[in-house]
């Protein structure tokens, strides 16, 4: 399956992104400090079971200018996305799907753009706001910076993982830490104060369906914060054996778990494709008399 990589204007503003396949509308955000080209081959495992995929490179990263100081939070990724989805004429909905801080970024979409949003997936995704310190269950914005980056180092072990994830990770992350340090910074705080579970439970109550993933060995995202996000969701959850990039270590994994959500959504899709239209009810046609035939009021009935 042959991924394509495209520039477009969102915004007034230049953005990149990559596409490929036919058919059921997927939108792929990724994580931080990354961009479209580390997902590539999750991108083919999409568009193989049917999908036309979408995975830009959000602003600050991956070429895209960042967004403006007054438009810089989750709502306003939010809104880029859903404006990119504009320019490209995606008008039906779509499975979003959200890797770590692209996760946080796809429930502020599917809550600001609910019926542009047909179920959402998030992969060790930022929004819990739970992390525990010894015994001691707290906030994740009291989690040190330090801490969160002795645990970055581990994502990509052991050796045999490190030797799949960091080609495809240096391809976007040094670029983007060479262009633009400061939005690597920014987002990072804004990743860190992240706490979207009052948006999962509105969502949860819309009855939109959420499938929430966590990799085991994920030290960025702890597992107090994947359960909060399962608690605000009403759902389970799926644990899969993996560090916070296990989706990029073994591509074909996570298209495998996600065949079922696929599925799902080209059912539902095929149905509305192909429902009947609704019928108008109470409406009647009215024959329209020609005024040249109408009978004049105003004439004498016939003589017997």
């Amino acid at each position: 399956m042959i991924v394509v990589d495209q520039r477009t204007f969102v915004q007034g503003r230049p953005a990149g992104y990559s596409t490929a396949g036919e058919g059921l509308p997927v939108v792929l955000l990724h994580g931080w400090a990354l961009a479209q080209h580390t997902y590539r081959d999750v991108v083919r495992q999409l568009a193989a079971k049917g999908c036309r995929v979408i995975a830009p490179a959000m602003p600050g990263f991956g070429g895209t200018p960042e967004l403006p100081a007054n438009a810089f939070s989750l709502r306003g990724y939010a809104q880029w996305v859903a404006d990119l989805l504009d320019v490209l004429g995606v008008e039906e909905p779509a499975v979003v799907v959200g890797h770590s801080f692209g996760g946080g970024v796809a429930v502020r979409f599917a809550h600001d753009h609910r019926t542009r949003v047909r179920s959402l997936v998030l992969v060790n995704s930022i929004g819990g706001s739970s992390w525990r310190n010894g015994r001691t269950l707290r906030s994740i914005t009291e989690r040190p910076l330090w801490d969160w980056g002795l645990h970055f180092p581990g994502d990509v072990w052991p050796i045999r993982q490190a030797t799949r994830v960091l080609p495809v990770v240096v391809e976007d992350f040094v670029p983007n830490l060479v262009r633009n340090p400061r939005a690597i910074v920014k987002v990072a705080n804004l990743a860190r104060r992240a706490d979207l579970r009052g948006e999962l439970e509105s969502l949860r109550d819309s009855g939109l369906s959420i499938s929430i993933l966590w990799g085991t060995r994920d030290g960025i995202i702890p597992r107090e914060s994947f359960e909060a996000l399962c608690v605000a969701s009403g759902v389970e959850g799926t644990v899969v054996e993996g560090s916070h990039s296990w989706l990029l270590a073994d591509p074909k994994q996570f298209g495998e778990i996600i065949t079922n959500d696929v599925k799902v959504a080209q059912a539902a899709r095929e149905l509305e494709l192909h429902a009947p239209a609704p019928k108008r009810k109470g409406l009647r046609r009215v024959k329209t008399l020609d005024p040249r035939r109408a009978p004049d009021p105003s004439a004498s009935p016939p003589s017997e």
